[in-house]
């Protein structure tokens, strides 16, 4: 059996212009007032404090990959042709997942309750950037590691709901990243809970 990675803590600053980009802020085009960017910048510190990124990985190999459908050793089979033409130069793939946690969500709901709308807006545009940097993290990670075997990874990813890989996959990818164990579930819709957590695929070549 391949084994999954845990990554119980990611340590990362937040991406403040990718944040700022996610609020609707255009560098030389939108103006803050001083006042209103010592604030955002604020609540963006408060939102990273609460924000607790967790990750996992599992490399698996592809056994056939056809066009149409991916058979992974040990894992699940993905039909997508998309994804077979994304994967089609790479022997093997690797799943990765991201988590911003429980509290964040928690904190976001406890601000609309509160009516705060700018402080939750912040908040969810701050763990939305920050899992995705989390990705990000574990992408270079990964690639670290590789190199050292003289491989690499893609420089893109591929994840359940895009193209004609549809949404339902995440269920497989969820099972095989063991994700209960970062405590995130799935919905019979296939939504992960809780919702600032993210799949992903990508390409191993030699």
């Amino acid at each position: 059996m391949n084994q999954v990675f845990f990554l119980e803590k990611i340590s990362m600053d937040p991406p403040r212009e990718k944040i700022y980009q996610r609020l609707g802020y255009r560098k030389h085009l939108t103006e803050l007032s001083p006042k209103d960017r010592k604030e955002t910048d604020r609540l963006i510190q408060e939102a990273s404090s609460i924000i607790s990124i967790k990750g996992a990985f599992l490399l698996l190999s592809v056994h056939r990959n056809d066009g149409e459908t991916i058979l992974l050793t040990d894992g699940p089979t993905f039909v997508s042709r998309k994804l077979a033409a994304f994967l089609r130069d790479c022997p093997e793939v690797v799943l990765m997942a991201a988590t911003a946690g429980h509290g964040i969500m928690d904190a976001i709901r406890e601000k609309t309750a509160q009516d705060d709308l700018a402080a939750a807006v912040v908040y969810d545009a701050t763990a939305s950037e920050m899992v995705d940097a989390g990705l990000d993290w574990i992408t270079h990670y990964i690639n670290q590691q590789l190199r050292r075997e003289g491989k690499t990874l893609l420089p893109h990813r591929f994840s359940a709901g895009y193209a004609d890989f549809h949404l339902q996959n995440q269920k497989a990818v969820h099972e095989a990243l063991q994700m209960s164990r970062l405590g995130v579930g799935i919905t019979p819709e296939f939504i992960l809970i809780p919702e600032k957590s993210v799949t992903a695929i990508s390409g191993i070549r030699s």
